[in-house]
């Protein structure tokens, strides 16, 4: 079994062990279990523990505290400024979040920051032109799944960083 998969079902087990000592199950996380896979990439996250001393994850924990941080910040400012309707404010928005969510190897994040971005520079997918009613239209529906997406993540990696340091 390699490191990560240990790490893993250490992050697993140790979810179970708290819904049986409360005696209560989190329906939620028996219906959706999280695939680290899908959220991680973990070639790029395993490169933030090898920063970490021996003893203890502290160094790559302060990095992932820090951009929670960032990314709640971020979230209130996008909120805004899809109020107001601000496309340019929009895709910087996302460009600074999928920077910071790619040094942490948060793909699912990462990707529907790099949407934002370029729809908010009224491009599609494909580089075609967009309409900045469609544009703020597609943002509109995409912000709401990026925050989904960053639950996730930070769902996991409160656990994963909870196992990992016996909290």
């Amino acid at each position: 079994m390699s490191n990560q998969e240990s790490k893993e079902k250490s992050a697993s087990k140790r979810s179970q062990e708290k819904s049986n000592k409360t005696g209560e199950t989190d329906v939620v996380d028996e219906l959706k279990q999280i695939d680290p896979e899908d959220l991680i990439d973990m070639a790029t996250f395993d490169q933030l523990l090898d920063m970490d001393d021996e003893e203890d994850h502290e160094f790559s924990y302060s990095i992932v505290l820090n951009f929670f941080d960032q990314a709640v910040s971020t979230f209130k400012d996008m909120d805004i400024a899809l109020e107001k309707e601000d496309l340019p404010e929009l895709s910087r928005l996302g460009h600074f979040l999928k920077g910071s969510s790619a040094a942490i190897g948060l793909k699912k994040v990462k990707a529907s920051c790099e949407k934002i971005q370029n729809i908010g520079n009224q491009q599609d997918e494909m580089g075609a032109s967009l309409e900045a009613g469609d544009a703020l239209a597609q943002i509109e529906k995409l912000l709401p799944q990026v925050k989904d997406e960053y639950k996730e993540a930070e769902e996991y990696l409160k656990g994963f960083y909870d196992v990992q340091d016996g909290q």
